[in-house]
């Protein structure tokens, strides 16, 4: 079932009619998942500023990289939990456990990363995240150098960064406008 109310606290009703290539892309939405995010609803006040997101996350989370899909979405979720974003926490949880094909491994990764049985490049992977979110200018060469012993590269590195700090703007915009997850997102891949 569709959620039909606001995205957000805020006021910002979608442009009526939505521009041509924006209700392509809710259709197709539609079609392959059943429902519209609420994220892309929320941004669907301004054509151009949801064209902007819409670019920068397929860039980041089904762009050319060596990390999986999933791995992107691990980042998502570590981040979301640190910065306790309900919005986040919700739709990129289901995403875990969807592509893992392990609802115990979503769950884990909201609740506390530190023990999920993962291995040691992944959990490399996760910590500095962890760390670039609650305290980013403590990044020190040891830290980079940490991710390059697991077997990451410098591209690598920037991809993990770049995934990570996407997340921390949209965790805190997702908060500061009480952006809520579609209802679909709570029962997927359970």
């Amino acid at each position: 079932m569709t959620d039909t109310r606001r995205p957000t606290a805020l006021d910002l009703p979608e442009a009526d009619p939505l521009p041509g290539p924006t209700a392509k892309y809710f259709a197709v939405c539609e079609e392959k998942l059943g429902f519209v995010p609420n994220v892309l609803r929320a941004y669907a006040f301004d054509t151009a500023k949801l064209d902007a997101f819409s670019a920068m996350y397929n860039d980041l989370m089904l762009g050319d990289s060596a990390l999986t899909k999933l791995e992107r979405e691990m980042i998502a979720v570590v981040v979301s939990a640190v910065n306790r974003c309900f919005y986040c926490l919700t739709a990129h949880g289901a995403a875990v456990r969807q592509l893992s094909g392990d609802p115990k491994l979503g769950e884990t990764l909201v609740m506390n990363w530190r023990v999920a049985d993962l291995p040691p490049r992944q959990r490399a992977m996760l910590a500095f995240a962890e760390k670039m979110t609650r305290a980013s200018a403590e990044i020190e060469e040891i830290d980079r150098d940490g991710l390059r012993a697991q077997g990451f590269s410098d591209r690598d590195i920037w991809d993990i960064a770049s995934v990570a700090a996407f997340f921390n703007m949209t965790n805190r915009l997702a908060s500061a406008t009480d952006m809520r997850p579609n209802d679909e997102y709570h029962a997927q891949a359970r």
